[in-house]
């Protein structure tokens, strides 16, 4: 099985690989009061997160996005069971899921920086850090990343907001119009021809040289992951409010586009805490940068890249378009995960035109990565691994996690969206009409 796996991971065949090595005890290097610290952090800032952030005044500082239930999706993807869109595309501030882990690490960086230069104190109002005095002093200081493009947005947006200095070191799949959005909102851009190990790389050793630079390191950083994992409470109580069981006998599987591992891991461990064995969780990868799939594939190589099984991480998906995968987010989550798929751009492209018109979603490709799970779901592949695991379809609960795309501007959603419709013409047609038949529901907390 593990050979024939590799073997289409080589020839860049679509797959869905099934971890029979799951244990359900997740691995070392995060912990559960990580994630409660974390969620303490955000509850703590809000205040100051509604003041500097109008969009997050409704919400009284919390940075969340919708659960959606789709018919119309169900049907056009062939799904068993209830059909739900975590909508993290439309994450306020940063419009992707890495809003959860970046603004939170800037919150924690911010937090530290303060508190150790003596003007910020932990029974301090955290909307003093506002104050033009404190503003001041904190200008001295910088936040770096390295980044293909959303969590540099994250993180480039957050830290110039609290009044931070802003450096995102980009990678060559970044897209030009992330990179515009950024110095647009003060951040400093710094470009490199190669890829995001390149750009993480160098971002981590400008960082070292400067002992008043911040570096949020996304191959291993537990801020990143602790501020994803608490987006699995979160989901745990919209699933109540819309009246969805989770248990033995009721699961819950959940599709995760993944790039380099830290959103979807952390995401994987809050499921695991939220709900143990009852949540089933999938990575998606495309088929050119299926950097954790190769990692589970090969246990015995740490550092392994994509590179080193030949293939070129070349994909429509800027944001998983990574070498290797993170090797904190590995060792946490392999034995929870229940496996991996790789996707084709083509697919990618297909399922993105599919969310914007039957969903309603205005997503990024590399956020229709998920898409392709309910539709292995309810194939002969996993009506069989759902008999073995001893589900009943219809009580199956499948969440699409998407990950990106609020900020997209409108011509780069057309242009996307026209080559969609010249890739596969008749079949645009037939989501279209069923998109008019179909219904969505929004569960929020």
């Amino acid at each position: 099985m593990t050979d024939t796996a590799r073997a289409a991971l080589r020839r860049r065949e679509p797959q869905c690989w099934l971890n029979t090595a799951r244990t359900g005890v997740p691995g070392p290097g995060a912990r559960p009061d990580g994630v409660a610290s974390a969620e303490a952090r955000w509850q703590r800032f809000a205040p100051l997160l509604a003041e500097r952030f109008p969009e997050l005044r409704e919400s009284a500082g919390r940075i969340e996005s919708p659960l959606i239930e789709s018919t119309a999706l169900a049907e056009a993807l062939g799904a068993p069971g209830r059909l739900f869109v975590k909508a993290d595309h439309a994450l306020p501030i940063a419009g992707s899921i890495k809003a959860r882990g970046a603004i939170h690490e800037v919150l924690e960086a911010v937090e530290a920086i303060a508190s150790r230069a003596g003007f910020f104190g932990p029974d301090d109002d955290p909307r003093r850090l506002l104050e033009p005095a404190v503003q001041r002093r904190l200008a001295a200081y910088r936040v770096s990343v390295g980044s293909t493009g959303n969590l540099g947005l994250g993180v480039g947006i957050g830290a110039a907001a609290l009044g931070l200095r802003a450096e995102v070191h980009m990678s060559a799949e970044a897209k030009a119009w992330k990179k515009a959005l950024l110095r647009g909102r003060g951040a400093v851009v710094v470009e490199h021809a190669g890829d995001y190990s390149e750009a993480v790389a160098a971002g981590r050793a400008a960082a070292a040289l400067d002992p008043n630079t911040h570096f949020v390191d996304d191959e291993h950083s537990l801020s990143l992951f602790n501020g994803y994992a608490t987006a699995a409470a979160r989901l745990h109580r919209q699933l109540d409010a819309a009246g969805v069981r989770v248990d033995a006998a009721h699961p819950l599987i959940v599709y995760l586009p993944c790039g380099v591992g830290g959103a979807p891991g952390g995401i994987s461990y809050g499921l695991h805490l939220a709900f143990g064995a009852a949540a089933h969780a999938f990575f998606a990868e495309p088929v050119g940068s299926p950097a954790f799939l190769a990692r589970l594939l090969h246990p015995d190589r740490p550092g392994l890249s994509v590179y080193d099984l030949g293939l070129d991480n070349a994909t429509e998906a800027d944001g998983l378009a990574v070498p290797r995968a993170s090797e904190l987010a590995y060792r946490v989550v392999a034995p929870l995960l229940a496996g991996a798929f790789t996707v084709t751009d083509d697919q990618l492209l297909r399922d993105f035109a599919l969310a914007h018109r039957v969903g309603g979603l205005r997503i990024e490709p590399s956020a229709a990565a998920g898409f392709s799970g309910p539709r292995w779901l309810g194939s002969a592949a996993g009506r069989a691994w759902m008999r073995r695991s001893g589900f009943a379809p219809h009580d199956v609960t499948q969440v699409v996690w998407t990950t990106g795309g609020l900020l997209l501007p409108q011509h780069e959603l057309d242009a996307l969206l026209a080559r969609a419709r010249a890739g596969y013409g008749f079949a645009f047609k037939r989501i279209t009409a069923l998109g008019r038949l179909g219904q969505c529901v929004k569960h929020c907390s």
